[in-house]
């Protein structure tokens, strides 16, 4: 089968299409003929050896496919000929994949593959993060960072889908169609007095703020929480940590709440399907409709891979097969 594989640290430029044998039926695994690849911006951190797990080298990266079925163990949710979509740790940027039951989930008929490539991860991160670690309640204010990107656009549509009144902020003016159509009631631009217009809402400030972003958003997302205001912390596209004088947490009552779907279900996997559920159900009424960004034929993945690396990209950038 093809497959797209890093061999050296040396960025998205620099991974390679190879011809790798196709994994093989077990009675535990799904294997799945893939047809969409979800790019994400910890791929492109892998390139270069920045994110916090490194495989060892050579490896095929890739954590969220869409496909079909080929074959499945008894008692899966999925069975052979489904369409599926799936999470799995690494080897995502190839023909065929195996995958684990549990993070194995069939893919709605209202999505499309290269939907169903955002569907596994982004999706199931922002409904862990709005549900279980957010405690989101209908009617509720809720902040988005990097709105035009696959996780930013993926909480605007979960976060309406509970019943909050969302507002998006993006990086430059041709993003905000992307915010909007999401589904943002406000989109606000980053350089243009992004907290001005947040205030100028007329919501007496955020209930819960959506970050993958961090960096210099940090500190004024913090300022605009109310009391019990809940910020949730889900990446660093920025580029840089922040930190916070612990003080301001407690001058208002917040929190300041980490967010790794990845890591929890290796503890707790139950959350998968139940996420699943609700996301389907989402879907059958139309708010989960992942946004795809530009797509690549899986020989292309350098592309992809350097779009996302100098954020040129918007929506959920995808490799397609077949």
């Amino acid at each position: 089968m093809k497959a797209v594989q890093i061999s050296t640290l040396e960025g998205p430029t620099a991974v390679t299409l190879v011809d790798l044998t196709e994994p093989a039926a077990t009675a535990s695994d799904v294997i799945i003929d893939v047809k969409a690849v979800g790019v994400s911006f910890v791929d492109a951190l892998m390139t270069r050896g920045l994110y916090q797990v490194r495989p060892e080298l050579p490896f095929v990266p890739g954590v969220e496919v869409a496909g079909i079925v080929r074959s499945a163990p008894a008692g899966a949710s999925v069975k052979a000929g489904d369409r599926c979509a799936a999470y799995i740790p690494s080897g995502g940027y190839a023909e065929v994949v195996s995958a684990k039951p549990d993070v194995t989930f069939p893919l709605p008929d209202e999505l499309s593959f290269q939907q169903g490539a955002a569907y596994a991860m982004n999706y199931q991160t922002v409904h862990f993060a709005l549900v279980r670690r957010g405690r989101l309640k209908s009617g509720e204010h809720v902040l988005v960072h990097g709105a035009a990107g696959g996780v930013g656009t993926a909480a605007i549509q979960v976060a309406k889908g509970l019943g909050a009144r969302v507002t998006a902020v993006v990086d430059k003016r041709s993003n905000v169609s992307v915010a909007e159509s999401a589904g943002a009631d406000v989109v606000a631009i980053a350089d243009e007095g992004w907290v001005e217009a947040v205030r100028a809402g007329g919501l007496g400030g955020v209930d819960i703020t959506v970050d993958p972003v961090g960096g210099d958003f940090f500190a004024d997302s913090i300022r605009l929480l109310r009391r019990e205001g809940r910020h949730l912390v889900i990446g660093f596209a920025a580029g840089g940590i922040p930190e916070i004088a612990v003080n301001r947490l407690l001058l208002k009552n917040i929190e300041l709440v980490g967010v790794y779907w990845g890591g929890f279900i290796e503890q707790e996997v139950s959350i998968a399907a139940e996420s699943a559920a609700e996301l389907a159900r989402l879907a059958r009424e139309g708010y989960v409709r992942p946004v795809v960004g530009n797509t690549y034929p899986l020989a292309d993945a350098a592309q992809a891979l350097t779009a996302i690396e100098e954020r040129r990209a918007s929506g959920k950038v995808v490799l397609t097969i077949g």
